[in-house]
């Protein structure tokens, strides 16, 4: 992918990875990226901001630091290093809100020549798993390496 992405760390336990965003005004933001086991060979991908005062995440803040596609981008990023170093796992992704899962499939629907020629991506709605299809709701993701 193409697209401008901010660097990342991986911790230790290479299930959580770390970048800041950086705002138009110099506004910083700690973003971990979060991958919890929920079953065999299937993670949870989970985008939260890190307060460093606290070292607690919050999925629900809104940071509006207008840098949506470069954070959507790293995350993407983050997606393929994680699966490089399991590639027999599926991660699921979802928004906590409807408009919060709407840029997961926009940021999908937008790069899809990439995305699909190199991960299956599925999207679940009312309950059932369908092949990822640009235009159509989903609740939920899934997505595995080809």
């Amino acid at each position: 992918m193409q697209l401008p992405q901010y660097p990342y760390k991986i911790h230790d336990s290479l299930l959580d990875y770390e970048f800041t965003s950086i705002g138009p005004e110099g506004r910083h933001i700690k973003k971990i990226v979060r991958f919890t086991p929920i079953g065999s060979n299937i993670f949870n991908l989970v985008l939260a901001d890190l307060n460093e005062g606290t070292g607690e995440l919050s999925d629900i803040n809104v940071t509006n630091n207008r840098d949506t596609s470069k954070v959507l981008a790293t995350v993407a990023m983050i997606v393929y290093d994680f699966i490089l170093h399991r590639p027999k796992s599926w991660i699921v992704a979802r928004g906590n809100t409807a408009s919060r899962t709407r840029l997961y499939r926009m940021g999908i629907t937008n790069n899809w020549k990439e995305i699909d020629a190199e991960f299956e991506v599925f999207g679940r709605t009312e309950g059932i798993w369908h092949a990822f299809e640009a235009g159509k709701e989903y609740d939920t993701f899934l997505i595995q390496r080809r």
